[in-house]
């Protein structure tokens, strides 16, 4: 009974990844590359290795969905054609009957977990720099210019946070910011402002070497007034500029350990809380994400399940409004996060969790 359910749940999957890839890259990257071909002059061989290259972007976003709608054809199928009705007559429970799809959506989270950390991430990046190379416009591995760094701290009466430090820079060749403006307030009751030719960072001391500036220290109320000229100064600042100067990568084209470096390195140090909060947000959804998978076989194995005699293009309409709900959900939720309404764990879990208990419930009732 397990290979026969099996046999039946892979034809019906292998359609819906082919499906609903096609529409997804179409959208996402197909229409975007013949633009560039017509408008931009785009090679058509180098288009088709880019495209290529998307492709495992939006064939993960197809595991989950082809999984409800394989389920969904196929336990509809077996309840048509009476097959559910000989199992349980049988004495085969319906638990046992939906095993098989739940074994699958398993395997296929794992498949999805592999895409996210290994695949997608490298592909997107090579993709971008295949077509940066073929419009020339291939740049340095760091920000040529207007580097920008704010820190943030406690306010004085604990009522938040409030701009602690603000470094700008106006060019970076590699080795050395110049055209350099820093601004602290970070102690109380005076107010500095640094202004450099340029500056680099001493790798030995941990500090920011400053050369050819002046130094402005004054007091708010105006009672105390500094200025202190240099030609090399060492400054306690953090290195957080130097990690912003350098070329990263996008989200979509880290793993895991990569997001979480991002992370902790750089954008923590920051004390942007809502900055903090999106980051937060994506490393959370990078290990929600593949669980869709399982809440998309109970859901879909529940209501095929369900005593009905519907087509395949019901089915297929019936998977479409499951997957139009759920990701509403988590564009909500995605929401709540970013503003801080929701906590990101909260906010990444909150569709799946949800929709796993919809399941859980749909598979009791047709227990009964």
């Amino acid at each position: 009974m397990d290979r026969y359910i099996a046999q039946e749940l892979a034809l019906p999957f292998l359609f819906g990844v082919g499906a609903f890839s096609s529409i997804l890259v179409s959208v996402g990257a197909l229409f975007d590359l013949i633009r560039k071909i017509t408008e931009s002059g785009l090679e058509v061989s180098l288009a088709m290795q880019i495209f290529v290259l998307k492709m495992p972007e939006f064939v993960v976003l197809a595991f989950p969905m082809s999984t409800l709608l394989a389920t969904m054809m196929t336990y509809s199928r077996f309840s048509s054609d009476s097959e559910l009705t000989a199992l349980r007559g049988c004495g085969v429970s319906v638990r046992r009957i939906i095993a098989p799809a739940l074994v699958l959506s398993m395997l296929i989270t794992g498949l999805t977990f592999v895409f996210n950390e290994v695949i997608t991430p490298a592909a997107n990046y090579r993709a971008k720099v295949m077509l940066d190379q073929a419009f020339n416009s291939e740049k340095p591995p760091f920000r040529e210019r207007n580097i920008m760094y704010q820190e943030y701290q406690q306010a004085e009466d604990g009522s938040g946070k409030e701009l602690g430090r603000l470094f700008y820079a106006r060019r970076f060749n590699g080795e050395e910011m110049q055209g350099l403006t820093i601004l602290d307030f970070s102690q109380t009751g005076l107010e500095q402002v640094v202004s450099a030719e340029s500056a680099t960072w001493n790798f030995v001391d941990n500090v920011w070497t400053f050369f050819n500036g002046t130094i402005y220290a004054i007091s708010p109320d105006g009672s105390f007034g500094h200025i202190v000229t240099f030609d090399r100064q060492d400054l306690n600042l953090p290195r957080t500029p130097l990690d912003l100067a350098a070329r990263g990568k996008d989200d979509n084209e880290m793993n895991i350990a990569e997001t979480r470096q991002h992370l902790n390195q750089i954008v923590r140090k920051s004390g942007d809380d809502r900055n903090i909060r999106v980051w937060e947000l994506r490393l959370y959804q990078r290990y929600a994400l593949p669980f869709v998978c399982i809440v998309f076989g109970i859901v879909g194995s529940a209501v095929g399940i369900r005593p009905q005699r519907t087509g395949k293009a019901t089915s297929f309409g019936i998977s479409v409004v499951i997957i139009f709900g759920y990701y509403l959900i988590s564009f909500i939720a995605d929401a709540l996060g970013k503003v801080g309404t929701l906590h990101p764990m909260a906010a990444a879990w909150l569709a799946p969790i949800l929709g796993l208990v919809v399941g859980s419930l749909l598979v009791l009732q047709a227990s009964k």
